[in-house]
């Protein structure tokens, strides 16, 4: 896993790639309550690509956050799932640009042939599954981070 700058040097710009299910376990937990709309996603059948844009919480930095004071950030960034050969959603339309996604998780159901699935869980019953030729997984932060609108961190039940 890489870690890359943005320009000038001065934030750390997450970058990311998971091919174990090791590897996509820190992805999951670093894309754990991102927000993205049902229109962030793009599916490129020819590319065999899916792409989702999220806005995601900054899970990494939270507790510096906090033992410094500052606000808790999110930053924009970029999850991409290659060698998707199926996509399939539930609980939702895709082509509602008004419904707003919450992700859980992401888990990973490897088969005897190296392909598998890929599930990404979401918040209120959704899911999206891909069928994929192997395990083959992105995430890039895409914005240098920003406050958090709501100054908090994401609150999980107990």
């Amino acid at each position: 896993m890489a870690d890359a700058r943005f320009e000038d040097g001065k934030e750390a710009a997450l970058s990311l790639k998971a091919e174990t299910a090791d590897d996509l376990q820190v992805i999951s937990a670093l894309v754990q309550d991102a927000v993205l709309s049902a229109t962030d996603m793009a599916w490129d059948r020819r590319g065999r690509t899916f792409s989702l844009f999220l806005n995601r919480f900054r899970w990494e930095d939270r507790a510096q956050a906090e033992r410094e004071g500052r606000p808790f950030e999110r930053a924009r960034a970029l999850l991409v799932i290659g060698g998707v050969l199926k996509l399939a959603s539930q609980g939702f339309d895709r082509k509602d640009g008004d419904v707003i996604l919450s992700v859980l998780s992401l888990a990973w159901e490897p088969s005897a042939d190296g392909a598998g699935r890929l599930l990404l869980t979401l918040a209120g019953d959704g899911a999206i599954a891909a069928e994929v030729e192997c395990l083959d997984l992105t995430l890039r932060d895409v914005t240098r981070p920003y406050a958090a609108p709501s100054g908090h961190a994401p609150a999980h039940p107990e």
